[in-house]
């Protein structure tokens, strides 16, 4: 038994060891993450209680906790409220000490009675889950012992270590200091790696945090979310109901008017639309006036691309001085970047009616083919053909 009954060699203990861990990991983004904290899609009870019995032997979690936590996390991100971003506590904290600032989150039942409505509240969950959360990892590490003799006492530690270092140390540490973005959601939440299989697809954070309810984080077509391929296997399957997807704009060729479905995408799909000015207006701009202005220019035009498209909660105000002097300085980039304010703040009028932002949009468009900017006036004629895509 010094081996245990499955008597591996050291490479079936290595792949055994990440096929456990990989189940962990799913887990956590399918069952916690995507299912029951933002309920991007539906479980089958079966897989459901799979995940959750999976997750009492392997991390300990109370789902009502984790849940909890992430939704305050979203709710209160980057701020000092928020129970583990590394803009404010560190990147270091964050990474090395994820785990004991979930636990001591744990602890505030305000956040557990505000945000973890919703989470199962069975018989089992009472009396087994939450009550002995510690004993699910003391039973994995007698099954570890048995089927793998000694070498299961590493494979358990690697276990037990591997949610609090990846999950609450890389994705909430990395995931909001290091990586892309491809949308300027309002937090620093980044895409610390395009083809997310390592850790379920939560790399692809900045997707997730820009459509939090999404069940599928990618986005790009060169992107590759490992937890929405099991999503859509789980779905042949009938294990599993899918909610929400990220919105779609597409483009209506040869539509020149502004209409209700035109406002409709621009608000929907405003991340995008936001994305699509950066790239066609802001950025061709911005190239255009640093090679008229000359290397004599560079320091006025350093760090120019992240200060002109990111969100200003997230420029510091030594940078902000930055913008403002290159702002004053070149009245082209001034007024594309005013023009790409103004067009967030169409969907910011919460209050209006549809025929008010019709006619804000409508506006908008007007001002901007006649600003004399070639890349703005291209862009408001494309925004008039914007509409939803569906699936």
């Amino acid at each position: 038994m010094l081996y245990g009954l499955l008597n591996l060699s050291f490479w079936g203990y290595v792949v055994a060891t990440l096929i456990l861990t990989h189940i962990t990991i799913i887990g956590v983004t399918i069952y916690l993450h995507r299912y029951q904290a933002h309920r991007g899609l539906e479980l089958h009870p079966l897989l459901s209680h799979f995940f959750r019995f999976w997750l009492w032997l392997t991390t300990g979690m109370v789902t009502k906790e984790w849940a909890a936590i992430h939704r305050k996390h979203h709710a209160k991100c980057e701020t000092a409220e928020d129970p583990h971003s590394p803009q404010v506590k560190g990147l270091k904290k964050v990474l090395w000490e994820g785990a004991e600032l979930y636990q001591e989150e744990a602890k505030n039942q305000e956040t557990l009675e505000r945000y973890g409505q919703g989470t199962p509240d069975d018989w089992l969950e009472r009396n087994i889950y939450t009550r002995h959360s510690a004993k699910g990892i003391v039973l994995m590490l007698l099954i570890d012992l048995l089927l793998f003799g000694i070498p299961g006492i590493t494979i358990w530690a690697l276990q037990m270590a591997w949610i609090p270092f990846h999950a609450a140390g890389v994705i909430n540490g990395i995931g909001h200091y290091w990586g892309y973005r491809n949308f300027e959601c309002k937090d620093a939440a980044r895409n610390i790696f395009p083809w997310a299989f390592w850790i379920g697809g939560e790399e692809l954070h900045n997707n997730h945090h820009t459509f939090a309810t999404s069940a599928k984080f990618s986005v790009k077509w060169w992107e590759f979310d490992i937890g929405w391929g099991y999503i859509k296997l789980f779905s042949l399957l009938k294990l599993a109901k899918v909610k929400r997807l990220p919105p779609k704009v597409k483009i209506v060729p040869n539509k020149t008017c502004v209409d209700i479905e035109t406002v409709k995408a621009i608000i929907t799909g405003r991340f995008q639309v936001m994305s699509h000015y950066s790239t066609e207006v802001l950025l061709p701009v911005l190239q255009a006036e640093k090679q008229k202005a000359g290397k004599a220019a560079d320091n006025l035009f350093k760090k120019a691309k992240s200060l002109l498209i990111r969100d200003n909660n997230l420029i510091n105000q030594k940078n902000r001085q930055q913008l403002t002097h290159l702002l004053e300085k070149n009245e082209t980039l001034r007024l594309v970047y005013q023009q790409g304010l103004k067009l967030q703040e169409i969907w910011a009028r919460g209050t209006a009616t549809q025929r008010e932002l019709l006619e804000a949009l409508q506006t908008w468009c007007k001002q901007a083919e006649a600003a004399g900017i070639e890349s703005l006036r291209n862009f408001a004629s494309h925004i008039k053909g914007y509409t939803l895509a569906t699936e």
